[in-house]
C-alpha cells in the first residue's frame, strides 16, 4: 500500500497511509494505557480551545520563527518530560494535549488543490493493523462508529487550529510577542540559574498600550482570556523545574530551552 506523499510529517508521525475500506476492511485501532510516542517530548502543540484546562498544568509559550505556535512545556530541557516516564505511562493526572491524543490518526489533504481532506494514519505506530484487538474501523465498506467518532475528534481538531492561527495572527498584528527568557535558581546554589531561552512570550508593556477598543474586542470574542491564561501559566515553569529537580533530570546550569517541535 502506497503512503500518502508527506514532504514533512508532523511531530510523532513516521508515515503517512489514507484509510479507506478496500485495503483496511479488518482493521482496528488499539488503545493503550500509556502514549510511548509522548516520550521524552518536551514541548507539545496546543490549540487555544485547550488554554482553560492546560493552563492549570503546563507553562503556555510560543514557539519561535516566523509562524510561531503555542505550545505546553512537559519539561524545560531538551528530551525532558516530567509528566511521562521512559514507556510512555502518565506519572500524574493532568490535562494531556489532544495533539497527544490524536496520534495516530489525523486529517491531511491529500490533494494540494482540493479543499477535501482524508482520514490517515501512521502505519509504523502499531496502533492500527489487522487482527483481533482493539475497535473496528469499518463495517463492511462503510466507516465504523469509532471511525466516525475519530473523525469527529480529527474535525474538531482542525478547527481548533484554525481559531489558533487567527489568535496568533492577532498576537503577532498587536506586536505583542517577544523573546523569552527565564532564570531559575534552586535555593542552595542561587548564584548559579539556569536560564531558558528559545520560546516567546506575551510582552506585557505593550499589552497595557494596546488600544481600549481592541481590548474590547478582544474581551468580546475571547481572546483576552486567553492572552491572561498563558501570563498566568508561567509561573509554572518554576513548578516544572522542580518536578525536574525531583525525578533528577536538571543538565548542567545555563542551558538553552528549546522549543521548535517539527509540527
Amino acid at each position: 500500500m502506497a503512503s500518502a506523499p508527506q514532504p514533512q510529517l508532523p511531530l510523532f508521525y513516521k508515515d503517512l497511509t489514507p484509510l479507506n475500506s478496500r485495503d483496511h476492511a479488518n482493521y482496528r485501532a488499539r488503545t493503550l494505557d500509556r502514549a510511548p510516542w509522548a516520550v521524552g517530548q518536551h514541548a507539545i502543540p496546543l490549540t487555544v480551545d485547550e488554554f482553560p484546562l492546560a493552563h492549570r498544568h503546563f507553562p503556555i509559550v510560543f514557539s519561535v520563527g516566523d509562524n510561531p505556535v503555542p505550545l505546553a512545556l512537559l519539561g524545560l530541557n531538551e528530551g525532558v518530560s516530567v509528566f511521562f516516564d521512559d514507556e510512555g505511562k502518565a506519572l500524574e493526572d493532568f490535562y494531556i494535549p489532544a495533539y497527544i491524543r490524536r496520534y495516530p490518526f489525523l486529517l491531511a489533504r491529500l490533494d494540494p488543490n482540493s479543499e477535501t481532506m482524508s482520514l490517515c494514519f501512521d502505519p509504523e505506530s502499531g496502533l492500527v493493523q489487522e487482527g483481533d484487538e482493539g475497535n473496528p474501523l469499518f463495517d463492511g465498506d462503510q466507516p465504523s462508529a469509532t471511525t466516525m467518532e475519530l473523525m469527529d475528534f480529527c474535525q474538531k481538531f482542525e478547527e481548533a487550529g484554525m481559531r489558533t492561527q487567527q489568535f496568533m495572527e492577532e498576537l503577532k498584528s498587536a506586536d505583542l510577542l517577544m523573546d523569552g527568557e527565564v532564570a531559575i535558581a534552586r535555593p542552595e546554589d542561587p548564584d548559579k540559574p539556569y536560564v531558558y531561552r528559545g520560546f516567546q512570550m506575551i510582552n506585557q508593556e505593550n499589552l497595557v498600550e494596546v488600544r481600549g477598543d481592541k481590548l474590547r474586542t478582544w474581551n468580546q470574542n475571547g481572546l483576552l482570556p486567553l492572552i491572561y491564561a498563558h501570563l498566568f501559566s508561567l509561573d509554572i515553569m518554576r513548578i516544572i523545574f522542580g518536578k525536574q529537580v525531583q525525578q533528577g533530570k536538571l543538565p548542567a546550569p545555563m542551558p538553552n530551552l528549546q522549543v521548535e517541535p517539527s509540527a
